[in-house]
């Protein structure tokens, strides 16, 4: 006689709250979705949560309710503030029953900030893992980001499945907050750079009366070209100024890079001047556009 195998019963979908639904959130939480977890997400302009209503997606009207029920939460908010306002709305770990729910820190924020989330997650009852990610607005809607992450190992098979779904890759760093977002600072630093870089390049070009695509030409394909130079150059070259990433955001950003910079005695001078641009531009008028648009700092 025979029997058939009993199959286990299927996992339930993973419950995932994303806090932030701007150009990094909104993408992310429909790759979310896309890998079959049931997603509640919240903006602060209901507009854009409900925009994403979909199959798996369902809008919230506050951070609590996107939060309930959730086994991970997922935060993607302008800034340290922003993240402790919203995450504060969360009920308290001693008014609820416990359980067990991961915090994916996933915005850039500073050294500095961090003791303070942690101890948020910590009233909150929650585990925090910091994930700053790298990439702009195609990579997060191709889930083609790069994470970096810091947290327990405990928390990694709870959490991998979202990773998967935003990232083409995980980069693990430590079991405790922190390392992540410093790595992230010093990649922007090195980012940053290059759009300036590119900027004052094309802009010199023009001043000379040349045509600055013919820098982007000489360059194409040779040991001092990059993709990321290649796309920043056309938008620079064309005017189209469509954001990826906001001059805002390269403004907290920067800020952040020459805070943490001189907190560490470390003398960030093209970090400085680069803030100096982009808040050149800010004040232009140009907040919400492309940080390739540091090269209307030049003119």
């Amino acid at each position: 006689m025979t029997t058939d195998a009993i199959s286990p019963p299927p996992r339930p979908a993973l419950r995932v709250a994303v806090l932030g639904a701007g150009l990094m959130g909104a993408p992310m939480a429909r790759n979310i979705a896309a890998a079959g977890c049931q997603v509640r997400v919240w903006n602060r302009t209901p507009d854009k949560a409900s925009s994403l209503a979909a199959p798996n997606i369902t809008p919230a009207a506050d951070p609590a309710g996107a939060a309930l029920h959730a086994d991970v939460i997922v935060t993607m908010l302008k800034d340290a503030s922003a993240i402790a306002e919203v995450m504060s709305a969360l009920p308290d770990a001693d008014s609820v029953p416990a359980a067990p729910v991961c915090w994916l820190q996933m915005s850039t924020v500073g050294p500095a900030d961090m003791p303070g989330l942690e101890t948020l997650a910590a009233r909150k009852g929650l585990t925090l893992i910091d994930a700053p990610v790298l990439g702009t607005r195609q990579p997060a809607e191709a889930g083609q980001l790069l994470v970096l992450a810091a947290g327990p190992d405990s928390t990694k098979e709870a959490v991998q499945p979202v990773l998967d779904a935003v990232g083409k890759a995980t980069r693990w760093l430590d079991t405790a907050p922190g390392m992540a977002t410093r790595l992230k600072l010093a990649l922007n630093s090195w980012v940053f750079a290059l759009t300036h870089g590119a900027a004052e390049s094309l802009a010199l070009a023009r001043g000379l009366g040349l045509d600055p695509e013919l820098v982007a030409d000489t360059l194409r394909g040779g040991p001092l070209d990059t993709p990321f130079f290649q796309i920043k150059a056309q938008a620079m070259a064309s005017g189209n100024f469509t954001p990826a990433f906001t001059i805002d955001n390269a403004v907290k950003d920067s800020a952040l890079i020459v805070g943490a910079a001189q907190e560490a005695g470390v003398r960030a001078d093209l970090a400085e001047a680069g803030l100096t641009r982009y808040r050149r531009v800010q004040a232009q008028g140009h907040g919400g556009a492309d940080m390739a648009a540091t090269y209307l700092a030049s003119q």
